[in-house]
């Protein structure tokens, strides 16, 4: 395992970062005098997310776990805490079977395992200082902004199922080395900012610039995930599952409702939304439980076919855990 993937040589596929967009700015709105949410989610899970790591490389103990054959341990003056060779992990973090002891992302643990909690775990392991640190930074700029907009819950939430996600959809595709990182829950708030400014569109000053800085933002990105050893389909999962939520999720009133206390009587009633922002919500819900629904069937029939000795190959094709 600790050598079948070349770029950390920890068996891990790195799920990259991403770069913070310079767009997201409240002066985009037309409404400036909107009340601002006070940011305290996003330290949280910056704090959760080092502590973690922290606790990862005490658990890790290179100078004793370490048999020399790769190499010294990195920085040896951490005693405990230092990092294992840069031949086995150049981003100055733990070995594979560290992260796999507790919790990374392994296809077969998961399908096989009955260890679906992994999915959620790996979004809180980092393969080292390197990733742990290009993850943190986007989070920072990506997520305190849109905690500022729609508050703690609604962030939170897409955070943690575009995680979920991108989880999912990695453990489909990568089969042959463990997974960690949390930038399948990055890209969902990326794919949540894109489906906001797109369901909110009317209330946006300088809509085309908006929405082409978002979208180089987010082809960079997954530009990014075609490199070798780079987990794309962890971007890829937690974008669409972002995506879809921020549709259902970061509705934003007419700007026009917002003042009708100020319109004289008998004025023309303005709807809370548009129809198009209702489309928009209704497509994405169906897509959601479409595919919710389509795992659970896929889940059932291997299920099925294995009680009976029959199709195992379905069992494989479909790749679902049992």
């Amino acid at each position: 395992m600790a050598n079948e993937d070349p770029e950390n040589r920890v068996g891990t596929k790195n799920r990259g970062n991403t770069n913070p967009p310079s767009y997201y700015s409240p002066s985009y709105y037309l409404d400036s005098t909107e009340t601002m949410w006070t940011s305290w989610l996003v330290p949280m899970i910056v704090v959760a997310n080092v502590g973690m790591f922290v606790a990862i490389m005490f658990v890790n103990d290179c100078p004793k776990n370490n048999l020399g054959f790769e190499g010294n341990c990195v920085a040896k003056f951490l005693g405990r805490f230092s990092f294992e060779p840069l031949r086995e992990n150049p981003l100055f973090g733990p070995s594979s079977s560290t992260l796999e002891k507790l919790g990374a992302l392994e296809w077969n643990k998961v399908a096989h395992g009955h260890q679906g909690w992994r999915l959620i775990t790996c979004i809180w392991l980092h393969a080292g200082v390197v990733h742990l640190l290009a993850n943190m930074l986007s989070l920072v700029f990506i997520g305190i902004r849109l905690e500022q907009q729609f508050g703690f819950v609604l962030v939170g939430a897409i955070y943690l199922l575009s995680g979920v996600g991108g989880s999912i959809l990695s453990s489909l595709f990568i089969q042959r080395s463990i997974s960690v990182g949390a930038s399948g829950a990055l890209f969902g708030l990326l794919g949540a900012m894109l489906s906001e400014l797109l369901t909110n569109w009317t209330i946006y000053t300088n809509k085309a610039a908006a929405l082409f800085t978002l979208v180089i933002i987010i082809v960079i990105n997954l530009a990014v995930g075609i490199l070798p050893h780079v987990d794309n389909f962890a971007h890829i999962g937690g974008f669409l599952t972002g995506f879809l939520l921020g549709f259902i999720l970061l509705l934003r009133p007419q700007f026009g409702w917002l003042e009708r206390r100020n319109l004289p009587a008998g004025a023309r009633a303005i709807s809370k939304f548009t129809v198009y922002q209702y489309v928009f919500l209704l497509v994405a819900l169906v897509l959601l439980i479409a595919g919710g629904t389509g795992t659970a069937i896929q889940r059932g029939e291997c299920k099925r076919s294995l009680q009976l000795v029959l199709l195992p190959q379905l069992c494989a094709d479909l790749k679902m855990e049992l």
